[in-house]
């Protein structure tokens, strides 16, 4: 692929990337996806992933599902050995192919699809929510606990030395 300069463009279904699907609210709908194999000019081998999606996912701020538009282009170098992804040009990211130099395409569009997930989704369309929480003075039953009020960690000490002088 990197000899000839190939480039791949296709649909996948969200449905045929299982560890994907785990955190979809559905896994129903479908990316598209381009792959471009080459050379840098610093004769670095790479595969440009450019991956299009609405995932489903269920807002954690209204608990309702919405669609995360999701564009991603990534550039990854490959790299024959882990310690060679210290002397990559900036704007890379290493990718180890397998032992025999291969490379599954649909691995590679599930990662950046996983990658581009926030840790917690939610809608942008979604009203935030402001809440100012009081102190909790009622129990789990609803019964209201009266404070008591504090005492002095000294009070004892001032009892036991009025007690003295009255002696």
């Amino acid at each position: 692929m990197l000899a000839a300069q190939r480039s791949f463009e296709g649909v996948l279904p969200l449905s045929s990337m299982p560890r994907l699907c785990e955190t979809l609210e559905q896994p129903e709908g479908e990316c598209s996806f381009a792959l471009e194999f080459g050379r840098e000019v610093l004769d670095v081998p790479y595969v440009e992933v450019r991956v299009q999606a609405e995932l489903p996912l269920i807002c954690q701020r209204s608990l309702q599902r919405f669609l995360l538009p999701v564009s991603v282009v990534q550039r990854l170098a490959l790299v024959r050995h882990e310690d060679q992804e210290a002397e990559l040009p900036e704007g890379y990211e290493a990718l180890l192919p397998d032992a025999d130099g291969t490379i599954r395409p649909i691995d590679l569009i599930e990662d950046e699809l996983i990658l581009a997930l926030p840790v917690v989704p939610m809608d942008p369309r979604s009203d935030p929510i402001d809440l100012v929480w009081a102190p909790a003075t009622a129990g789990l039953d609803g019964v209201k606990f009266e404070e008591e009020p504090r005492k002095n960690p000294f009070a004892v000490l001032a009892d036991l030395k009025q007690t003295r002088q009255r002696d």
